[in-house]
């Protein structure tokens, strides 16, 4: 069972229809919404600051969610969209990740970045704090740089069958 913690008086909520693998992590001010999967060994740390998760988001396994804290000099939150892919041993710390991205395995994204709907971030690649990445494009590199454009038939080839199949996967866990 999910490892589901309570912190500062701040309780998970987890929306219907989601999946939690048996040793993910969930803690303090965590909102999932409808029909996610949280995969193995993901943790999504909301006990220093908020953590959003849209519906039909994958978190896959070993990725970290964090955020900076409140009281700090430039405090962020982690806010994910709808039918995102987030890789596996990816990092998101304190990022905007908006609609219909998908976050590439091992990939970080750091405090304050907003990564625009559409956007492939390429695995292993860094997207630095503040940056603001443009919608439909790839990015990639160590510090991540636009690669190229992507249309929009690529998107939903790419992305969006992303986020379907992890719906699919979870639906094997749940039987």
């Amino acid at each position: 069972m999910a490892i589901i913690k309570s912190v500062r008086g701040k309780d998970p909520v987890i929306g219907s229809g989601t999946f939690l693998a048996d040793n993910a992590t969930i803690i303090g001010d965590v909102t999932i919404g409808q029909d996610c999967s949280i995969w193995f060994g993901a943790v999504l740390r909301g006990d220093v600051n908020t953590i959003t998760i849209g519906d039909r988001t994958n978190i896959q396994d070993g990725a970290v969610i964090h955020t900076l804290y409140d009281g700090s000099k430039n405090p962020s939150q982690t806010h994910i969209g709808n039918d995102v892919s987030v890789g596996h041993n990816a990092v998101i710390h304190g990022a905007i990740i908006e609609d219909k991205c998908l976050i590439g395995m091992g990939a970080i994204v750091l405090d304050n970045a907003v990564v625009a709907s559409g956007c492939i971030v390429a695995a292993g690649a860094l997207v630095l704090s503040g940056a603001k990445l443009e919608p439909n494009s790839i990015y990639a590199g160590v510090p991540a740089k636009k690669v190229k454009e992507i249309a929009p038939e690529q998107s939903r080839e790419i992305v969006e069958r992303t986020a379907r199949d992890y719906m699919l996967y979870a639906s094997w866990y749940k039987e």
